[in-house]
Formats: structure tokens, C-alpha cells, sequence
């Protein structure tokens, strides 16, 4: 760490300064350029500052929906993404964003007000009285309170370095309101900032690991290799498909590190998962890790117990064997690792057998396409494999669009029936597989990015932060959100088994028309009812990038319960009952 330059002239003998901008100039020092948040006491002036001293202060309709944009910046930049809200409720609403960012391993960091530390710990009652450090700490990476204005450089330079290095996370910073009027000497103020100085180093792997890695390697008669979204987050793209063409083994992109190499690519094995998985001896995970959506690693995904033997990069020593044992660990950087294990590699690498790479490659064509006439019809009202065959053929012809993507079906369908062809240009709901992140990842991405976005939701999903269509159309970011409209979570079909009047649990109103929404705050409505209406809606939207909702009606029998995860809900025996006598039990997946 280095303290700032005080002698800049900007400051006299006998000028004074306060926390406002003590933290303002912190954050501007620390390359921060925007803030996502919501205003109230005790950070209204906070953000008027900030918009006045230079920084972009984008304002949202709930504090969740802001972090959310904190985190995917934090992902897309590097950089800590910040979310700016208030004490209590507010923090709470912005505590799930940061909990969200720090398991999926993005940078973000939270700056809320807070109640006075004497009232806190007296437990008087204060406005929104709330111990927001004790509560973050245990969902983020690092929690910081500042008490005095001389602090408020270290403690910023701290949160920094924190929310970027080794495995990047979430960094809680706790900012009592007043800590923001308390004034010191400009000059001395000015030296009390620091600006953080190699944040996040290179971490090579040690010798004698790389060669163990590439001896399980040369081992192999099936291998695969598995990039998750730390793959895509390093911003190595050269290195990541250096390594891949080279080792000429078959790989599978996780959901957000679609595009790191084309979706087309000859070596991808992503329309052939079940067989790669299944079949492979040796796994390579570069930036991915062994949880739930690789099946932890082991049962019917993969193939006999124990058989298959791992390569395991990450800049995190403990997450090797958390779920099988690894064979051969890489701890580092991923453009650290990927580049010795290239180097060890050699001139006369031998490639893979052919036997397995045409046996993946033959899967895969065939997988293709066997889709492929299911994308091209133009049913009405649609089915999801016509709605996304139209959204494909968009991204394929506008392969540099920030895509967007959450829901149950409307999710799992895209994974595989939409290419990819650019790195970091999918984004969805990561590890936690959290709905509702769509609005403030659609608005993230258009602000860092500067590229159009557009934002396929189901309208479950969409409802979690449908009001932040306000938000678009305030900021007139080029977003083009297509809500895939079934009227009902997983289905619009279900009934009430009451008889009653009351709608079943997951069924909405029929016919909603999401579309008015946009129209209310100035934006473009449009509305689908077969495939090719939806292509030219959203293609004039692209084309003009008016902040925009297509409503695509999709026939309501059209999805699955739970999309593709219906196996996590756990099995309940159903009584059904009828006059007091029990008619019938029955084993059911209750729904999650």
C-alpha cells in the first residue's frame, strides 16, 4: 500500500475536509468509478456528493437489485462492484447480493449507514438500531466498521484488497452516519488516503505440482476439461484456449464460461455433457469447482465410483478434496497455471486418442442436430425450444450482446440452445442459482460494458425485480428484456387440489401483459406470440437501443417442475383424504 500524494496543491494550510469526502476521494483514488445504490438517511447526501465529485451514481428501486449490479460489475471489471444503501432494512436487502457475490467468488464491496456504536451496544432503540458488522461477517469475506475520519483511507484501501485478492468475495463496510460530518485538516486527510498497490498478485503453482498434473494428464485415455466461470473471470482468454488447442482435449464450458472459447469450437464437448462427464478418466477443472452442478463430483453423471482422477486448478488451497480427493492440486492463478502446464507441455505433446475425441465430437453432432429442427419451429403460442431457437439465432448474429438469462425452464433450456461465442458475455444466476438477479446484472451490464444487452427472463423471475424497468428506462440503457410469459412458475396449468377459488400456489394472473409495464416509464413495448415475432421484436430493439420488453407468450402446459433440478426436491409422502378416511398415499417431489 502507498499513501497519496498530499502535496497536489489541492489542498492549503488551514483548509478542512470531512468523511463525505474523505470517502469519496478514498474510493476515486482506489479507481472506483460507479455506484450502485439506493438514497435515505443516512447516505442521502452521501450519493449527491459522489454524483457531483465525478463518480456515476446509478439510483435503483430496491438495494438487492443494486448489489446485484455491484457484484456482476465486480465479475465483468475485476474490480470491487459497490453497492451503496441504507442502515438496517437496507443493509439486509443488500446483504444477500453480497452473500451472492461471495460464493460465486466476484469482487463487491457494501458501504451502509449505520446507527451509532453507543446507542448499538446499549440496545437504546436508535432509527433502524442494528449490529449490520456482527450480521455481515459470517456471509461475506471481510467486514470492516470505521469509527473516525483518519481511518476511512485504510479501511477503503482495506476493503479493496480484500474483495480482490486470492479468491475474490463480498467485503461488508460499516459507515455510522456520523463518521460522515466528522471534519480533520484537509492536507492531513489528503495523506490519510491510501492507494492499494498490487491488489491481486500473480500466484505461480509450485514445479513439482505442475509436473504431477501433466503426468495424470499423459495418463489419461479419456480426458476432459471443465472451465467454470474463474476461468472466464480471469481475463486470460489467450492463455485458456492456448491451453485447450494445444492439449487437443475435448472441453465443457460451465454455464458463464459459455464463449470463453466458441460454443462452435471442434473441441467443445457441450452438447455431448452426459457422455463426457460419464466417460472421461481424467478431469481437468480450470476455475470450476466439484459442487452441486457437477453432481459434487460423483454419482450417476459420472462413471464408476472412484474411477475418475482429478486436475484441479484455483487460487484457493482449501477447496481441493472438498468433495473427492484430487490427484493432482494446482494452486494459483489461472493464467499462472495454465501457462506452465502449456510450457511443460512442450513441442511433442501427444493429443488425446482419437478414439475418444471422435467419440465425443460424434456425440455432440448428433446432439445438434437432433435439436436443431425443434429450434426452427414457429408454434403459437410458443414452446421454449422455438422461443430460443429465435434468441440463438439473434446471438449469433450479434455475438458481442451482453446476454442476460434466469428462470426455471426459461434458464435451463438456454444453457443448451443458445451459442455462445464471446468470453463474459453470458451472465445468469451462478452457484446459488439465485432468482431475481436478472434486472440489476441486464442494467451492470450495459453500464460496464457499453454494449447492448439483452435480458431473457421467465416471469418468475422477472417479478423479483420487474420495477427496475423504471431504472432502465430513467438511465435510457440499451436493454432489451424478453419475459418468457407461461403465467406461472414452472407451469401456468396447476390448480387449486382445495377446489377452492383461490389460484393454485404457482399459477399468476393469465394473459399479463408485462409488456404496458415498459410503456409506463417511456420504454418500448412489444409483444410475441410465435417465433418470428419475437426475432423482429427483438431485433428492432437491438437495432435501436431503446430500453425495450418483449412479452413472449409461451403456452402455459410448455415447462417442467424445476426446469432441469427437480431432482433436489426432496421426496414427502402425500395423504390425500376425503371425509376423514384416508383415499390413497403417494411418494411426490415436493416442489422446492
Amino acid at each position: 500500500m502507498d499513501t497519496a500524494d498530499a502535496a497536489s496543491g489541492d489542498h492549503s494550510a488551514g483548509d478542512i475536509t470531512d468523511g463525505f469526502h474523505l470517502l469519496i476521494d478514498a474510493l476515486k483514488l482506489n479507481d472506483v468509478e460507479t455506484i450502485y445504490g439506493v438514497p435515505g438517511i443516512p447516505i442521502t447526501d452521501l450519493g449527491r456528493m459522489m454524483q457531483e465529485e465525478g463518480l456515476r451514481v446509478l439510483s435503483f428501486r430496491h438495494e438487492q437489485n443494486a448489489g446485484n449490479a455491484a457484484a456482476i460489475a465486480g465479475y465483468l471489471t475485476k474490480k470491487p462492484g459497490v453497492c451503496l444503501t441504507v442502515s438496517a432494512p437496507g443493509f439486509l436487502n443488500g446483504l444477500t447480493a453480497l452473500a451472492h457475490a461471495t460464493t460465486n467468488c466476484w469482487p463487491m464491496i457494501l458501504i451502509s449507514g449505520s446507527s451509532e456504536r453507543e446507542v448499538v451496544d446499549l440496545m437504546q432503540g436508535d432509527y433502524e438500531e442494528m449490529d449490520q458488522l456482527a450480521i455481515a461477517k459470517p456471509l461475506c469475506k471481510a467486514a470492516f466498521r470505521v469509527l473516525h475520519a483518519q481511518d476511512i483511507g485504510i479501511a477503503v484501501a482495506r476493503a479493496v484488497r480484500a474483495a480482490v485478492s486470492g479468491r475474490p468475495g463480498g467485503v461488508y463496510l460499516d459507515i455510522p452516519g456520523a463518521l460522515l460530518g466528522q471534519v480533520m485538516d484537509a492536507v492531513e486527510g489528503a495523506q490519510s488516503l491510501v492507494k492499494v498497490i498490487d491488489p491481486a498478485p500473480a500466484q505461480h503453482p509450485a514445479p513439482e505440482a505442475v509436473k504431477r498434473a501433466l503426468d495424470v494428464i499423459k495418463s489419461a485415455k479419456r480426458p476432459l476439461i471443465i472451465l467454470g466461470k474463474g476461468a472466464a473471470y480471469a481475463q486470460a482468454d489467450d492463455v485458456v484456449r492456448e491451453f485447450v488447442e494445444k492439449s487437443g482435449i475435448p472441453y465443457l464450458p460451465m454455464s458463464m464460461a459459455k464463449g470463453l472459447l466458441p460454443d462452435g469450437h471442434d473441441q467443445s464437448a457441450g452438447a455431448a455433457r452426459s457422455l463426457a462427464l460419464k466417460e472421461s478418466d481424467v478431469v481437468i477443472m480450470v476455475g470450476a469447482r466439484l459442487n452441486w452442478l457437477l453432481s459434487h463430483g460423483k454419482g450417476k453423471q459420472w462413471g464408476p465410483a472412484h474411477s475418475t482422477r482429478f486436475v484441479q486448478i484455483d487460487i484457493e488451497p482449501r477447496e481441493m478434496d472438498s468433495n473427492v480427493e484430487i490427484a493432482a492440486p494446482l494452486v494459483g492463478d489461472i493464467e499462472s497455471c495454465l501457462s506452465a502446464l502449456t510450457k511443460a507441455m512442450g513441442k511433442n505433446w501427444k493429443t488425446p486418442p482419437a478414439e475418444w475425441t471422435d467419440a465425443v465430437r460424434e456425440k455432440r453432432d448428433a446432439n445438434v442436430a437432433k435439436m436443431a429442427p425443434s429450434l426452427q419451429n414457429n408454434a403459437s403460442p410458443m414452446n421454449y425450444a422455438g422461443a430460443l431457437g429465435a434468441i440463438k439465432r439473434i446471438i449469433d448474429k450479434n455475438p458481442e450482446t451482453m446476454f442476460v438469462n434466469e428462470g426455471a425452464n426459461t434458464l435451463d433450456f438456454a444453457r443448451s440452445m443458445v451459442d455462445m461465442h464471446r468470453p463474459r458475455k453470458r451472465l445468469d444466476v451462478g452457484t446459488w442459482g439465485v432468482m431475481g438477479v436478472g434486472m440489476g446484472t441486464a442494467i451492470a451490464a450495459a453500464v460496464e460494458s457499453d454494449l447492448p444487452v439483452l435480458a431473457v427472463e421467465g416471469d418468475s423471475a422477472f417479478g423479483f425485480s420487474g420495477m427496475e424497468v423504471e431504472t432502465i428506462c430513467r438511465y435510457n440503457l440499451p436493454i432489451c428484456i424478453v419475459v418468457f410469459n407461461n403465467n406461472g412458475i414452472y407451469r401456468g396449468t396447476d390448480v387449486n387440489r382445495a377446489g377452492g377459488e383461490d389460484p393454485a400456489p404457482t399459477v399468476f394472473v393469465e394473459g399479463a401483459r408485462y409488456d404496458k409495464m415498459m410503456e409506463a416509464f417511456g420504454g418500448v413495448g412489444a409483444y410475441a406470440t410465435n417465433p418470428d415475432e419475437l426475432h423482429q421484436a427483438v431485433s428492432d430493439a437491438l437495432k435501436s437501443g431503446k430500453p425495450t420488453l418483449v412479452n413472449a407468450v409461451i403456452d402455459p402446459a410448455a415447462g417442467k417442475e424445476s426446469g432441469n433440478i427437480g431432482s433436489l426436491n426432496p421426496t414427502s409422502v402425500v395423504v390425500k383424504r376425503m371425509g376423514g378416511k384416508v383415499l390413497e398415499i403417494i411418494k411426490q417431489k415436493a416442489s422446492r
